[in-house]
């Protein structure tokens, strides 16, 4: 099968890594400045947390509805359209006077970003056909997210010290060059026929957004709130969930096909991701919180020590897809998997002066692993899945990123905080969570070496057969 791409489809490639990789670099660099921003605007402790729960909130709580509405209403439509928001969002947070005003803003980048992205992701997988020239093209894709997180550590830090201001505005400028490219490139495309007096499933839609939001809040908030307040929330939101189920039901077009959530191999990659993710992101927070509370080391020294996880911009373009090829998704996921593990596990005897040398291999290894493990999940998550849910497919994906992020974040903090001792015995403990979540997605992940769909396809097999899904 040919591997290569046509110019029309670099074009379009091109653009949708141009914005995967402004999201990934927005929110970079908003870590990365927010000491800036809480002296300037004067924000307490709690409004700090809320500039970066909001987007959290946004992205995470409107991604399945964002990830449905780009099947619905026409993939180039929901792209160009959500990243004009994000362009005009991301701004006025630069002009944020106040803390309210800059926590509204992200909110709305948050909620934007959660439409753009699952419409984007779609546009690749029913533009590019299944197979090698897709997988290609998702690998590409993943490595710019990664690349664009890796770079944004350094950028928001160079851009911090002059003025935090300009964290909200350089994504203005990167925006509208990639709108402006989008409406060039990105081919139209027509939104899905509808019977007549056919309605929009606005209760669903209502339901799983509510559902998702309450879940997100009360996980990421589990850290700062009293135990009462966390078990309501999420409550509520479980309650929400069980209503989303019965009204997609009933319904005589649902929002979210319920037979898509059936899939065994569908519901064990987004598993799979959502632990991965949080075990990913809890790492990088206790090494930012040991790096600069413990050892003094300043925002851009940190940024430039884990700009090497982002070797993953390098390798899943160019090597991840000759793995592929050559082992199958299923294999990478878990060997990378297994190497996240051992990446954390190298961390666990932290000391209280360790050389940069002696952290670089576990960095490295958490790099490699990422490469292997994102590109590849991105792929399984959204193979074998008809054309007319593939937006439904990726908003899964990346809610259950966006879900285990929070869900990481507030578990290494929660774990952090109950031990006894010194600040250094509690990120010690909080790093067993990285550690058992990468065992744990590891364990979830061996159903795919087992599954017959999960093994690798030789060329000369029938085509059929190569149109299996790779199994997690």
């Amino acid at each position: 099968m040919d591997h290569t791409f046509r110019g029309r489809q670099w074009g379009v490639l091109l653009v949708l890594c141009g914005a995967i990789f402004l999201e990934g670099i927005d929110v970079a660099m908003l870590n990365v400045a927010l000491p800036s921003i809480r002296s300037d605007l004067d924000l307490s402790t709690g409004e700090l947390q809320w500039v970066m729960s909001a987007y959290v909130l946004g992205y995470g709580g409107f991604m399945l509805l964002g990830g449905r509405a780009a099947d619905l209403f026409g993939r180039r439509q929901m792209f160009t359209g959500w990243l004009t928001v994000f362009l005009l969002f991301s701004g006025l947070g630069g002009l944020a006077s106040e803390g309210w005003m800059l926590i509204t803003a992200r909110f709305v980048t948050g909620v934007a970003a959660a439409f753009m992205t699952p419409a984007g992701l779609s546009i690749i997988t029913t533009g590019f056909p299944e197979g090698p020239q897709r997988d290609r093209a998702l690998l590409v894709y993943s490595g710019t997210a990664a690349g664009g997180f890796s770079i944004g550590l350094v950028v928001g830090g160079l851009l911090a010290s002059v003025d935090w201001r300009w964290v909200f505005f350089a994504p203005v400028v990167l925006s509208a060059l990639i709108l402006v490219a989008a409406l060039v490139l990105v081919p139209k495309s027509a939104r899905p026929r509808r019977a007549a007096g056919e309605r929009i499933d606005l209760a669903g839609g209502m339901t799983i957004t509510a559902a998702i939001v309450l879940l997100v809040l009360g996980v990421e908030r589990a850290a700062h709130a009293a135990p009462g307040w966390t078990a309501a929330t999420i409550g509520a939101g479980l309650v929400l969930l069980a209503a989303f189920v019965a009204v997609e039901r009933r319904a005589a077009v649902p929002l979210v096909k319920l037979s898509v959530l059936r899939s065994g191999p569908l519901l064990r990659t987004n598993l799979a991701a959502l632990l991965f993710a949080g075990g990913f992101f809890g790492f990088q927070f206790l090494l930012v919180l040991y790096l600069q509370e413990l050892r003094g080391w300043s925002t851009l020294e940190t940024s430039l020590a884990m700009v090497v996880i982002g070797i993953d911009a390098v390798l899943s373009p160019t090597l991840v897809p000759k793995l592929v090829a050559r082992f199958g998704n299923a294999r990478l996921i878990f060997g990378g998997l297994l190497l996240a593990a051992l990446s954390y596990g190298t961390f666990l005897p932290l000391g209280a002066d360790w050389t940069y040398l002696a952290m670089l291999p576990g960095l490295v290894l958490l790099g490699l692993a990422f490469a292997l493990v994102y590109g590849p999940l991105t792929i399984v998550a959204t193979e074998g899945v008809a054309e007319e849910d593939q937006g439904l497919a990726g908003g899964l994906l990346y809610t259950a990123f966006q879900f285990g992020a929070a869900l990481g974040l507030s578990a290494v903090t929660a774990v952090s905080a109950a031990v006894p001792g010194s600040a250094l015995d509690g990120h010690r403990a909080g790093l067993l969570v990285p550690f058992a979540a990468a065992l744990l997605a590891a364990a979830v992940s061996t159903a795919g070496l087992r599954s017959r769909s999960g093994r690798v396809v030789s060329a000369g097999e029938p085509a059929a057969a190569q149109q299996q899904p790779s199994e997690v």
